[in-house]
């Protein structure tokens, strides 16, 4: 905390409409299927805000949002999660929008169409009103857009080490330019991404090996998310990593598991909790998520601990330990 305040949570890139739908299948090329369970909501950064809040964090919107119907969806999601805006509707336009097609194994599959939020616009990130703890948030797609990605790897690079920074770079991590990463990687406090990612990123998900290829700053927390299994913690440059399992569940649709995991690991080392706890933590949320429909449901604080307190504890082995 900086004289008393607690940490605040900040995301200045991608809020956008998530538009869900249920399929039997994904569509062949060329091909149609029929859905069902169609819904829109807010999504992308709206997801981690939403976690983090619901653990009782403060978390303000400091990106773009539109003046069309999804920018008006994304306002009124963020006003019923007690998120702050930073900035009036956009006039140029409105907020982008990602269709999310939903297996019946509960795999999801996106296709995004960017709005007003890729650009910057006149936008100043160094007029946000930052103080000393705070952590902001950004994402593959944040970094990936062509005008905003450099923008923000060079903001980061110029503030102090007392803001905090979270990367996750999500699907997308394969399009963000490497100039891009030169500069956000060694300033990331915390990096979040699945195996997937890791192996698209450095060219392997082994959780020694991925963080020896990137260029992290030595204490940076590296966490390599492991679906049903866990995650893998890599808490400095010098240790092995260690495997924190996951609660066992039934998953009903993965759309935002991710996203609740960051949200609420951030929300839950902002509170003060070590490294693997606060993975534990973010781990049974990402858990509990999954066996919800939509995009937005990670569980509040009370929800959360409940649900821990039910769920089989299972011990914390080391990678090597992990066939």
């Amino acid at each position: 905390m900086a004289n008393g305040a607690p940490p605040r949570l900040f995301t200045v890139g991608s809020v956008l409409a998530d538009i869900r739908l249920d399929v039997p299948h994904l569509p062949g090329r060329g091909g149609d299927v029929i859905g069902s369970g169609a819904s829109i909501s807010a999504g992308g950064g709206f997801n981690i805000l939403a976690a983090a809040a619901r653990q009782g964090m403060a978390c303000i919107f400091a990106g773009r949002h539109g003046n069309g119907p999804y920018g008006a969806q994304i306002r009124a999601d963020c006003a019923r999660e007690g998120i702050a805006t930073v900035h009036p509707p956009a006039s140029d336009g409105d907020s982008g929008f990602c269709l999310v097609m939903v297996e019946p194994d509960g795999e999801r599959t996106f296709v995004s169409s960017p709005g007003v939020e890729a650009a910057l616009a006149g936008r100043r990130f160094a007029d946000l009103p930052l103080r000393p703890g705070d952590i902001v948030f950004a994402s593959g797609y944040d970094l990936s857009y062509p005008e905003l990605g450099p923008a923000i790897a060079a903001w980061m690079a110029s503030l102090p080490r007392s803001i905090g920074f979270v990367i996750d770079p999500g699907p997308l991590v394969a399009d963000i330019p490497a100039s891009v990463m030169a500069q956000v990687m060694p300033r990331a406090t915390v990096w979040t991404m699945n195996r997937r990612e890791a192996e698209l990123l450095t060219g392997t998900a082994d959780p020694a090996a991925a963080p020896r290829r990137m260029q992290l700053s030595p204490d940076a927390l590296f966490v390599l998310r492991d679906g049903a299994a866990g995650a893998f913690v890599l808490t400095s440059a010098d240790q092995a990593p260690v495997l924190v399992p996951s609660p066992a569940v039934t998953m009903v649709d993965s759309t935002g598991a991710g996203d609740t995991h960051a949200g609420v690991l951030i929300a839950a080392l902002a509170s003060g909790l070590d490294a693997l706890t606060a993975v534990a933590r973010a781990n049974a949320a990402a858990a509990l998520s999954v066996t919800r429909r939509g995009p937005a449901t990670a569980p509040d604080a009370r929800a959360l601990d409940r649900f821990i307190g039910v769920a089989a504890k299972c011990p914390v082995r080391r990678a090597a330990e992990v066939d």
